[in-house]
């Protein structure tokens, strides 16, 4: 499984992916959930990826060929970001037709979402949820984030702090927060992490961070979190009728 976290904000956007995959006692694998594609000045798109890892690599990979492709439809000739979202949906599509049915005949549902965002020329930066079967939702200013994955643990804590006009540092350490919620709950989330922001207007990434356990501040947020939630309940007054 994995947990994947995109937020559209007024300042830009913010991305943070897990990489674990087949995860139990003794059979653990890191794969990158977290695709970019840039032309610096005209466009960035960041895509994350949950569910079934053939069919996620399957779509990134066509994806990324069909940008040497001079007559086809791809990622660097989509107007804005809504016609982004569509051509993921119908890469998806085209590889439902080709592979769901041998799947299901081995008892593997076709299951794969896709958090896609970025900025194009001309419009602001917008983020896409994209489903299994193509279709997909775009993230709004009441609703500025979009999660795949196992969301529960890490939602709480965005619900309480991020809103339209968060700035992206305190996005992602909201993101990263919440990944430690999710990593502290569910063996099928891991690190390392990716972590990718893009400050609106820029056309390109302004970070793009692979955080380990090694990461002096990942250390600092899990450590400092953790103490700050204690401290919190023990000054909260006991029921009294208790």
């Amino acid at each position: 499984m994995t947990y994947c976290v995109g937020m559209c904000l007024q300042a830009g956007l913010v991305f943070l992916s897990d990489s674990r995959t087949n995860a139990g006692v003794d059979h653990i694998n890191t794969f990158r959930k977290m695709r970019t594609w840039q032309r610096p000045g005209e466009r960035v798109i960041v895509m994350l990826t949950s569910g079934n890892l053939s069919i996620s690599q399957s779509v990134g990979n066509i994806l990324t060929e069909r940008l040497a492709l001079a007559d086809s439809t791809n990622l660097f000739k989509a107007p804005n970001m809504f016609e982004v979202a569509r051509h993921v949906g119908e890469v998806m599509r085209e590889v439902h037709r080709r592979d769901a049915e041998a799947l299901s005949e081995f008892g593997v549902e076709f299951n794969a979402s896709m958090v896609v965002g970025g900025q194009i020329l001309g419009e602001g930066p917008r983020l896409f949820n994209v489903y299994a079967a193509g279709n997909f939702i775009e993230s709004t200013e009441d609703t500025p984030y979009i999660q795949i994955g196992e969301s529960k643990y890490g939602k709480p804590i965005i619900d309480r702090v991020v809103k339209y006009g968060t700035s992206l540092s305190d996005a992602a350490k909201c993101a990263l927060v919440s990944m430690d919620s999710t990593i502290r709950s569910n063996l099928s989330v891991g690190l390392p992490l990716d972590l990718c922001v893009v400050e609106r207007d820029a056309l390109a990434i302004k970070s793009h961070v692979s955080i380990t356990f090694e990461n002096a501040y990942y250390q600092q947020i899990r450590s400092q979190w953790g103490e700050r939630l204690r401290e919190a309940f023990a000054e909260l007054p006991n029921p009294d009728w208790v």
